[in-house]
């Protein structure tokens, strides 16, 4: 392992959307008995990053009860309507004021996202000198993603939509990736989504 590969790394939940598609907000939706938010949150902190951030938007302060007490960092972003790259230079610039020696993007709506993955994602970083480590969905790149500290300022003054994936395709050749099965990518979006997700939910 490189030495300076050996710090912490930050974890960075983005849980400020509207969920306007869903109707409803969709991080109160619940599997196993706990929230989408704190099911994220959970295996964020079980991960062993460190510091978990959680952006806040759309109905922050409900957001905030459902994480509960699991030990946690959240900042909310005001600009949380303007879209989900508004929500990464948020929680970007807050785990930059930390030690945290990379940070991985974890969207709070992707329920299959397990430890394991994120700790996968650790694994492949530490073991490189590689700035970027992306996760792979059967050719879909989405996250989580790892980004190493000396990409934090791209990060934060990217504009456009996107969760980074401008920065992912600068870097692209410099990266590591992690392959997941396609059903890992599942999100919810759309009323119907629910049902599905809880039923594949008992296997993950």
């Amino acid at each position: 392992m490189p030495s300076e590969r050996a710090g912490a790394i930050a974890g960075v939940v983005l849980a400020a959307g509207t969920s306007s598609r869903m109707g409803r907000n969709k991080l109160f939706v619940e599997l196993g008995g706990e929230t989408i938010v704190h099911r994220a949150v959970r295996r964020a902190k079980e991960a062993g990053l460190d510091p978990v951030c959680v952006v806040l938007g759309h109905e922050a302060e409900r957001t905030r009860e459902a994480i509960g007490a699991i030990e946690c960092t959240t900042v909310v972003n005001p600009d949380y309507e303007a879209g989900v790259n508004s929500s990464l230079r948020t929680g970007i610039r807050a785990v930059g004021e930390t030690p945290a020696r990379a940070a991985i993007v974890i969207l709070a709506d992707m329920p299959f996202v397990t430890p394991a993955m994120i700790e996968t994602l650790i694994r492949e970083y530490r073991e490189s000198t590689a700035p970027l480590v992306v996760s792979d969905y059967e050719g879909v790149n989405a996250p989580p993603v790892l980004y190493d500290r000396s990409l934090f300022h791209e990060l934060e003054v990217s504009e456009g939509q996107g969760c980074g994936k401008h920065v992912v395709k600068r870097h692209r050749h410099e990266a590591r990736s992690v392959a997941w099965p396609a059903e890992a990518l599942t999100d919810l979006d759309l009323p119907e989504d629910v049902d599905r997700v809880k039923a594949a939910a008992e296997t993950h």
